[in-house]
């Protein structure tokens, strides 16, 4: 039986009240036991950690096409997929860092494939279990914080406490050159910069000049090199900053950099658009957007009229939210669907009223099956009811790549928001 299996074993019988007492200790003995069982392979690789609250994966996605195009071979390890070398798999576990045995030897692995460069998401749910600790970093991107988690933290400040003890550990790193690449136009950009021991970077929107964004994408000047980004959004225009500055402390090319931008089309569930052709009309967008900022940077990303298929930010976490995310789609949608998305243990129906306790206009409706909230979305964009929605782009949010709809006593049902929507408009079509 491998050893992390023996490990789950013990700590299931530990009695609850013990296994509380004595969690930090028991995490972190979990992280040593698991690094020195896999020979603590972040030694023998350069390890760029990507962390914040939102654009962590698309991030990490335009890190690994710089280091890629550069000439290395990398491993990825995040929400979306877990890469090392030519092979990717998608990411099943629902959490972006799993267990502190899957990382370090994901790690080995990566070293024993030949990999020069592992570019790893790390959160603050992961950091909370020292899942960060005896990984050995080399650079630290941190990308934005706004309120997230905040029952499990327990408050802003914890959370906020939780992403900054990450940036401790890189300044902790042996590693001879350590880089603190930080948004500077985050309120909290400056506490990363300040960490001491390490080399900060700073990174803000106003080092992309002649900055041109549109609904396909973006074009700015960076380093007297002129950048494409084909991905919509500021947001997008901020991942890229921050990939290109710890990209170019690597001494990594300006044209590199350029190419490794430029050959991105696409990040799976992050904007991702679905279409099954010209005669289609209309855009279908799915995204991960799981916060306010978020929500409101997806749909500030596509101009015109746009209909909003939200779920219920999930059952037993951050509840604040929910009427909130609802009236932030429906300020910036014509009309909003509700729909299920992970309420673990709480009723869907009485999360989707507490989301629309936060609406004001009479422009939108409950659906709680999923998919036919998004064929709903599709008859509307349509024109199919005669209404006066056709045409409007549909933004599917909440998901993204995730696989599952997670729903009580850890039942789940295989999902993906991007197969659905396209297979409802292939039904549309006929």
């Amino acid at each position: 039986m491998p050893i992390e299996s023996i490990l789950r074993t013990i700590e299931k019988i530990i009695p609850r009240p013990l296994y509380r007492l004595f969690q930090p200790a028991y995490h972190f003995s979990m992280s040593f036991l698991a690094a020195l069982y896999h020979r603590f392979p972040s030694k023998n690789i350069r390890v760029i950690g990507v962390t914040g609250t939102k654009g962590k994966s698309s991030t990490a996605e335009f890190m690994n096409a710089l280091l890629e195009t550069s000439g290395e071979r990398t491993a990825l390890l995040g929400t979306i997929r877990f890469k090392i070398g030519d092979e990717s798999r998608r990411n099943l576990y629902k959490m972006t860092m799993p267990g502190r045995f899957f990382v370090q030897r994901f790690l080995h692995d990566a070293v024993a494939a030949g990999c020069t460069s592992a570019v790893v998401e790390m959160t603050s749910e992961g950091a909370r279990q020292f899942r960060q600790r005896f990984i050995d970093m080399d650079a630290l991107i941190f990308t934005n914080l706004s309120p997230e988690h905040i029952e499990s933290h327990g408050s802003y400040e914890k959370y906020r406490e939780a992403k900054l003890s990450i940036a401790r550990m890189l300044a902790r790193s042996p590693k001879p050159h350590r880089f603190m690449i930080a948004n500077s136009d985050d309120k909290e950009g400056g506490a990363f910069l300040a960490v001491p021991g390490v080399e900060p970077l700073p990174y803000s929107l106003n080092d992309a000049g002649d900055l041109s964004i549109d609904d396909m994408g973006s074009t700015f000047v960076w380093k007297g090199n002129e950048l494409r980004v084909h991905l919509p959004g500021k947001f997008n225009v901020y991942n890229a900053l921050a990939a290109a500055t710890c990209a170019r402390a690597f001494g990594i090319k300006n044209e590199d950099i350029a190419r490794g931008l430029g050959g991105i089309r696409t990040i799976p569930g992050r904007a991702e658009e679905v279409s099954i052709g010209a005669k289609q009309g209309f855009r279908i967008v799915v995204d991960y957007a799981h916060t306010v900022d978020s929500l409101k940077s997806i749909y500030a990303a596509y101009p015109g009229r746009k209909i909003g298929v939200i779920g219920n930010t999930g059952g037993g976490r951050d509840k604040w939210k929910r009427p909130v995310m609802a009236k932030t789609a429906e300020e910036a949608c014509e009309h909003v669907i509700l729909t299920n998305e992970d309420p673990y243990d709480e009723d869907p129906t009485a999360i989707l009223h507490e989301m629309e306790a936060g609406m004001e206009k009479n422009t939108h409706e409950i659906i709680l099956d999923r998919r036919e909230a998004i064929r709903r979305a599709i008859v509307l964009a349509l024109g199919a009811d005669g209404g006066t929605h056709k045409g409007a782009t549909i933004v599917i949010t909440g998901k993204g790549t995730d696989p599952y709809i997670m729903g009580p006593r850890g039942t789940k049902q295989k999902w993906d928001d991007r197969k659905v929507a396209r297979e409802e408009l292939q039904r549309a079509f006929g």
